[in-house]
């Protein structure tokens, strides 16, 4: 998948494309399921399949006292996205001088000019240009006025019937039957809140993941004979409700296939209330392992499932032994999932 920041790494004879715009914050199933649907229909057409995103997310730049937390940090939204099969993205930076666009700025130099799109995928609730002026409305007139055409993708939500289907849906069939709401990026947020990571899991096609840089910590963990993995404050991707979860350390400087590229991890998230701590850390005890050096790595630490809420202990002894608890069910969660 080629990837570019700047229109003018476009290459002047790209073209023609199928060319959806959006944030796909956490990409999630309902972004996967349009993303697979656009490639598959841009490869039958001859055209090349392209996803128009930005960074940082527009409500950061808007609103960033109220924005929410964001699921996936580029790195990782760039990686899932060259998964669903897109032969480019054009990560955009997002800044206000960028939100004075008019729709029809945006769409001539972006879609039309830069990007030669024969048809534009978008949702019905698509918003695109000054005070987001531009609507579906309007992206059917500049189509027809600049020669591309217009595919409206409706929701879709997971079929009651059948785990991991998806099919149409509205608000009333939302209303009717709480199985039957749409995916989307603000369910997952909902279920991180809550902890649940395995039903977030669900709602995105795969565990939810937080990508940082390890740092040196309190080193209490070496001391109590469980060595952890301390990720830097600046890690992406929307860190879960504090507690104890089953997940996998991943290893991305490390090559696929090697024993060590994907380790089972017990993972903790909060302010280690048994010595009064103040900040909220994440942290991962690699099963078994106590020779790992890992400080200055970047890493990925997938979410499998929530084990327990954070506690406070009235010894090290009480939080030791919880701790060889809490490792014995890491082992007995992973065992049954892939890492």
């Amino acid at each position: 998948m080629q990837r570019w920041t700047d229109l003018a790494q476009v290459p002047a004879d790209f073209g023609p494309s199928v060319v959806t715009v959006g944030n796909f914050d956490g990409v999630h199933r309902g972004h996967v399921g349009v993303l697979t649907r656009m490639v598959a229909d841009a490869r039958a057409v001859g055209a090349r399949s392209v996803a128009v995103t930005f960074t940082p997310h527009p409500q950061q730049v808007h609103r960033p006292d109220t924005a929410p937390p964001l699921l996936t940090g580029d790195a990782d939204r760039l990686e899932l996205l060259e998964q669903t099969g897109l032969d480019a993205v054009l990560l955009l930076t997002y800044t206000l001088d960028f939100a004075q666009q008019t729709a029809e700025e945006f769409v001539r130099r972006y879609l039309v000019d830069g990007l030669h799109a024969r048809t534009v995928v978008v949702g019905r609730d698509v918003r695109f240009g000054r005070g987001n002026a531009g609507d579906l409305a309007t992206m059917v007139e500049l189509g027809e006025r600049f020669g591309f055409a217009v595919e409206v993708i409706e929701d879709v939500a997971p079929d009651p019937a059948a785990d991991g289907t998806a099919e149409p849906a509205g608000d009333a069939a939302a209303l009717a039957d709480p199985l039957r709401r749409r995916w989307s990026s603000t369910w997952v947020r909902e279920l991180l809140v809550a902890g649940d990571v395995r039903q977030a899991a669900r709602v995105l096609g795969r565990p939810h993941r937080v990508r940082g840089t390890v740092v040196h910590g309190d080193k209490r963990g070496r001391d109590l004979g469980f060595p952890t993995a301390n990720l830097s404050q600046d890690a992406t991707g929307m860190v879960p409700a504090d507690g104890v979860y089953a997940g996998w350390l991943r290893r991305p400087a490390v090559p696929a296939g090697s024993p060590d590229a994907v380790l089972p991890a017990a993972v903790s998230v909060g302010t280690n209330p048994t010595f009064a701590g103040l900040q909220r850390r994440v942290e991962a005890y690699v099963l078994d392992r106590t020779d790992l050096d890992l400080y200055g790595e970047e890493v990925v630490l997938e979410f499998v499932e929530r084990l327990r809420p954070t506690l406070r202990f009235e010894s090290v002894d009480d939080l030791v032994a919880r701790m060889h608890q809490d490792v014995a069910g890491v082992r007995e969660v992973l065992a049954g999932a892939a890492g």
